[in-house]
């Protein structure tokens, strides 16, 4: 496998800093780049043209491989299929009903055993006794449709995930071609799952491709579903939801390693990854760079919200630096 390095922490601008008690204790270096709506590059941090992994920000990709792969989703049951679920008894239930109408059981899941994502769930999911299991892992409903569209066509189950597998050969075509970019490298993901390497640049431009497809395209109705369906992307309490809830149109995406792309209905999109993988910094560099799109809704500031306690009270907070 290649190895691709962007360029070394120190020489990435800081994206945003930690402020306790009015004393900035930390920073979050990074990446970020932003597209105006005839897909130019209006604004950008860092290098945002060096190779990155997506991480889960590939999903609508690997969704709209699916798609094309010949497997009929929709409304979502497609949008599972693009998501990162919190691990909701909605994900979970819609998870085995998805596996057992194409005659598979959870068994045949190869996500590593996990906790729901969302805290809340994982508490209630441990204090009820439960245990890691394969279906709980939040790419457990992407799983499901690989798996899905491997029974349709005839292809080996047992190793859909080999990046030499068809459908994977797949999901790279479909990657590079939304991005506009050929892939730089493949990896494996958190699930298990082939992970394939773009720019920030080529991301921004995948959403910006997705949510201006023409209608029907597999592009498009991947856009379209999840978009529709925010919930079933990520759940009750996440950012993707609320921002693809609350502004009409918008497409939303986080990654593992502090990756989001965003494209708004009229084309204009954004990409950024923080270097240290912090997530915590990425709602506000979130609300930051969709200021910087024009966005004006309530939805930005709750999205940017990050404080800092200090016992029980709050005493500082993670803010944008640019």
């Amino acid at each position: 496998m290649t190895s691709i390095s962007p360029a070394a922490s120190p020489a990435l601008p800081v994206l945003a800093e930690v402020v306790r008690s009015g004393f900035t204790e930390g920073h979050h270096r990074g990446s970020l780049v932003v597209l105006a709506a005839d897909g130019r590059v209006e604004y950008a941090l860092g290098d945002p043209a060096a190779p990155v992994f997506p991480r889960s920000s590939n999903k609508p990709m690997q969704a709209a491989a699916i798609l094309r792969a010949g497997l009929d989703l929709s409304g979502e049951r497609l949008a599972l299929a693009a998501a990162s679920h919190s691990g909701e008894d909605f994900h979970l239930d819609l998870v085995r009903t998805m596996l057992s109408e194409h005659g598979l059981k959870p068994d045949d899941l190869q996500t590593p055993p996990d906790l729901p994502l969302d805290p809340v769930e994982a508490e209630a999911y441990l204090a009820a006794g439960r245990v890691r299991e394969p279906l709980t892992m939040n790419c457990s409903g992407k799983h499901a449709a690989m798996l899905a569209v491997c029974v349709q066509n005839g292809w080996d189950t047992s190793t859909y995930l080999d990046p030499a597998h068809p459908l994977q050969q797949l999901v790279g075509q479909v990657v590079a071609e939304a991005a506009g970019e050929p892939v730089a490298a493949v990896g494996t993901d958190g699930c298990g799952a082939p992970l394939m390497a773009i720019g920030l640049v080529g991301l921004a431009r995948a959403f910006r491709t997705f949510v201006l497809a023409e209608p029907g395209t597999a592009e498009r109705r991947v856009a379209d579903a999840m978009r529709a369906h925010p919930e079933f992307v990520a759940g009750t309490r996440r950012p993707d939801t609320w921002l693809m809830r609350e502004v009409p149109g918008t497409l939303s995406k986080m990654g593992a390693e502090a990756v989001q792309a965003v494209a708004l209905a009229d084309g204009r999109a954004l990409a950024f990854k923080i270097d240290d993988g912090s997530t915590r910094a990425l709602g506000p560099v979130l609300a930051r760079a969709l200021e910087l799109l024009g966005v004006d809704a309530p939805v930005v500031s709750r999205i940017g919200r990050a404080p800092l306690l200090g016992g029980a009270a709050e005493v500082g907070g993670i803010r944008a630096a640019f």
